[in-house]
């Protein structure tokens, strides 16, 4: 399943997609200070534990490493990933 991402000057958001629409995705704001927040993760609860929504956050991470950014996981799944994998720390808001 492909990640797709789009982003405007204020808001962005990694989604995939399903036979009828998004199935999982990812909405963050972006800060002027090279930061965005991750405010929001959601997946279709049919697919719940299949992984989408720590792919989705392992892409921001990549996105914030290729872009030079810092991430503010606000949103509670978000900041578990976080604490689970110290390889993000280097692009976390300290």
């Amino acid at each position: 399943m492909e990640v797709k991402h789009k982003e405007n000057n204020s808001r962005g958001m990694f989604y995939i997609e399903g036979e009828k629409g998004i199935i999982a995705e990812l909405t963050y704001s972006k800060k002027e200070n090279d930061v965005i927040t991750i405010d929001y993760v959601e997946v279709d609860e049919k697919l719940e534990g299949e992984g989408l929504g720590t792919k989705l956050v392992k892409e921001s991470v990549d996105y914030a490493r290729g872009n030079k950014l810092k991430i503010d996981p606000l949103c509670p799944f978000a900041e578990v990933q976080f604490d689970r994998n110290a390889s993000y720390e280097d692009v976390k808001v300290s």
